[in-house]
């Protein structure tokens, strides 16, 4: 289906581009870090190094920006360029996250747009094919899993439960 025909509610819009930017990008590189990360091979993670990277879903009023560090995504400032923006609607993410919707389809539709480095965002688009099922497992996403990951454990604490 087209963007147009799951257009979100102007109130629904409006509110979400209200939400700052930096506790999202990070809410968002913490699912990446849960949901992806341990998807990634060693020349992925390479190529990522230090890469800023912009998510946009204009039609929510939405964009995360984040880096790879080495070893886990994390929320980058706004403040510079990004090397790659991948752009959709949010209707268009869901889909591809669940894998209901072929990434090629909608970049050959107009649908999705990559700006900047294009060869990082083959890099990207190659390592989600390679992957098996859909990558964003609910499961792995539940909020207690997420806030988990986002408070610093003491050392020696034992892990948290998952």
């Amino acid at each position: 289906m087209h963007p147009e025909s799951h257009p979100l509610p102007a109130p629904v819009k409006r509110l979400l581009s209200l939400l700052p930017a930096a506790p999202g990008s990070r809410l968002f590189a913490t699912a990446l870090n849960l949901a992806l990360v341990r998807h990634l091979p060693d020349d992925v993670r390479a190529a990522l190094r230090g890469k800023r990277l912009r998510l946009c879903a204009p039609d929510a009023g939405l964009a995360f920006d984040f880096v790879w560090n080495g070893s886990a995504f994390g929320p980058a400032a706004r403040s510079q360029a990004p090397d790659l923006t991948i752009s959709a609607s949010l209707h268009d993410f869901a889909q591809l996250a669940a894998r209901k919707e072929d990434p090629d389809t909608l970049f050959f539709s107009r649908r999705l747009l990559m700006e900047g480095d294009t060869e990082l965002g083959l890099t990207i688009k190659n390592t989600l094919d390679a992957i098996d099922g859909p990558v964003f497992d609910p499961a792995r996403l539940a909020p207690h899993r997420v806030l988990a990951s986002l408070i610093p454990r003491r050392p020696g604490a034992p892990p948290h439960p998952h």
